[in-house]
């Protein structure tokens, strides 16, 4: 399981979520799937707003509610690829989120998590044995990491021209490798309008992730 997550919005956690998981998917026998936490991934596939419960009524279900119930949520994005949607209930720190951690590392297929910018997604944060911190080399951005008590196992960081910061500055201030590297362009973003993510993933954001596992 490999969590992305941001310290700000508008970071490209999302983005950058959905991508991994297309392309693990595509290097995997079993497909990937992918778990939405912060309530934009059907959009950024170019699916329909799912309708019902999901991870985060799920989350916040009592004991009862057993770790199978999640293998019914699922609904297919792509060939590859099943969506775990983010459902309606609000998820605060009380969530269960030691046995989501648990429950999706025991899946054979590859598993992302978009946990978005949200503190109350921090617990899965913790629990997870990979996460990813997707920033973009902004001082507000960094500043606010810099608090953090939250170490992620790497970062992927979104490059922009003109920026006075840059990798080396990013991994003396979060204290952790920067693993991937993605540029920021326009095709990205058109693919996402358009709703093609899922069905065409621009060539070099694949390749800026494909050596993510």
């Amino acid at each position: 399981m490999i969590v992305c997550w941001s310290v700000k919005g508008g970071s490209g956690t999302t983005v950058i979520s959905s991508a991994l998981a297309i392309v693990l998917g595509s290097s995997s026998p079993m497909g990937a799937r992918i778990v939405d936490l912060a309530g934009d991934l059907p959009a950024t596939l170019g699916m329909a707003e799912p309708a019902g419960v999901g991870v985060s009524d799920w989350l916040m279900s009592p004991d009862d509610v057993g770790a199978d119930a999640l293998d019914n949520l699922l609904i297919s994005a792509n060939s590859n690829l099943a969506l775990l949607p983010c459902g309606t209930a609000h998820i605060d720190s009380a969530g269960r989120f030691e046995l989501l951690a648990d429950t999706l590392a025991s899946w054979q297929q590859p598993v992302v998590v978009d946990a978005g910018s949200g503190a109350s997604r921090s617990p899965l944060v913790a629990f997870a044995k990979t996460s990813y911190l997707v920033i973009r080399p902004c001082y507000l951005a960094l500043r606010r990491a810099a608090t953090l008590n939250l170490a992620p196992t790497g970062i992927i960081l979104v490059t922009e021209d003109g920026r006075a910061l840059g990798r080396h500055d990013v991994e003396a201030v979060i204290g952790a490798p920067v693993v991937a590297e993605v540029a920021y362009e326009s095709s990205i973003s058109r693919a996402v309008d358009a709703g093609l993510l899922a069905g065409r993933l621009p060539t070099t954001l694949g390749q800026s992730l494909a050596a993510l596992k």
